[in-house]
């Protein structure tokens, strides 16, 4: 698999402190992040079911801190220790729960992070309040955040559309907790309170990265995010100081087989996105597209616009880009000018536009 990142121990699982190894890691090496720190759930006493047996939570030390402060004060450490391996263009998912996550929005954007979505997980079979005096806790929150405000984030917004059936992906997940065959158990309890499930990771790689990028977990764990991360043909580092998750992980990992396909087969970024951008004008000036001719809007002949001398479309009084006459027509709404104009082809056919920009961008423009 290319990666272009020898000198980083990629694919590997890392012993120790989080801050310190995230510190001496070279700067912006790291394409994409994803943190599912200690909660901090400041629980008190064991926790029973009405059956009187056990609930098996979280009760292990790594969750435990003294105060808000010093929860805060480690919560800020990790972050700006991922901020420096960063690279301004990467971004960062952090998830939570009620308990800590409003503290990690406020320290990420206190630290320069540019927020772009928070997503809620819904567990589809949640734990129930087995006390009875609260709601039934059945989400949790992931904070996506690029870099700064003017990072290049990646996002794969086709892919992500092609996952949730032709619609634009929401912000909301219903996904089911990690059980099953899936839950990694020793002698047949949770090896890991927290493991999360590999379609939670699924969508946030496959959103946020492309094949060959760097995908660091700095509470690695049983290894969720390196096996999802290997899936998908991207390369990992996972951070960890607990011996026992190291070998659960690494054995996890080193079972997974993946097909010596090229990273092409996973590519599923916008590459209309990546193309050189390409002015209407370049149409005219190339012989694609007359002045004078008509355009239709929506595939509707009804619906006819003049293209001017100088690429603007004239409809009904109206003089501007195709994208601004899209918008008149729309009622002002969102419109890709070059998705929803088409021209009357030679055999009488009607044809997007956009198959005369792709023509350009292939040098296939005629020469008149």
């Amino acid at each position: 698999m290319a990666n272009g990142k020898q000198d980083l121990p990629i694919n590997q699982i890392l012993e120790g402190d989080c801050i310190e190894i995230l510190q001496g890691l070279p700067e912006s090496s790291v394409d994409l992040i994803f943190a599912d720190p200690p909660y901090n759930l400041q629980l008190s006493g064991e926790l029973w079911r009405p059956n009187s047996t056990r609930v098996d939570g979280v009760d292990d030390d790594w969750d435990k801190f003294p105060s808000f402060a010093a929860y805060d004060q480690f919560t800020r450490a990790w972050l700006s220790a991922c901020r420096r391996a960063l690279n301004p263009d990467g971004s960062i998912w952090v998830i939570g729960s009620y308990h800590n996550v409003f503290r990690l929005g406020a320290i990420l954007q206190d630290l320069g992070f540019w927020i772009l979505n928070d997503v809620i997980w819904i567990k589809t079979n949640p734990m129930p309040n087995f006390r009875g005096v609260r709601l039934t806790n059945a989400h949790e929150t992931l904070i996506w955040a690029a870099r700064s405000k003017d990072s290049k984030y990646t996002f794969n917004h086709h892919a992500m559309k092609a996952l949730n059936d032709g619609k634009q992906m929401r912000s909301d997940w219903t996904l089911p907790i990690c059980t099953g065959e899936e839950r990694i158990k020793i002698e047949g309890r949770k090896a890991h309170p927290t493991q999360k499930p590999e379609g939670l990771l699924y969508r946030i790689i496959l959103s946020s990265s492309n094949p060959g990028d760097l995908v660091l977990d700095p509470f690695f764990g049983t290894g969720t995010t390196g096996a999802v991360a290997k899936r998908l043909h991207r390369n990992w580092i996972g951070i960890e100081r607990d011996e026992g998750y190291i070998e659960l992980a690494s054995k996890r990992i080193e079972a997974i087989g993946v097909e010596a396909y090229e990273d092409v087969v996973f590519d599923v970024s916008d590459r209309k996105r990546k193309a050189p951008r390409v002015a209407f004008s370049r149409l005219l000036e190339a012989g694609l597209i007359r002045a004078g001719q008509q355009l239709f809007f929506r595939k509707d002949r009804e619906v006819a616009a003049k293209v001017k001398p100088d690429g603007k479309l004239l409809i009904d009084g109206f003089e501007g880009s195709i994208h601004q006459a899209s918008r008149q027509l729309s009622d002002g709404g969102p419109c890709n000018g070059w998705d929803h104009w088409y021209y009357e082809a030679e055999d009488g056919q009607l044809q997007p536009v956009d198959v005369l920009r792709e023509q350009l961008r292939a040098g296939l423009g005629r020469q008149d």
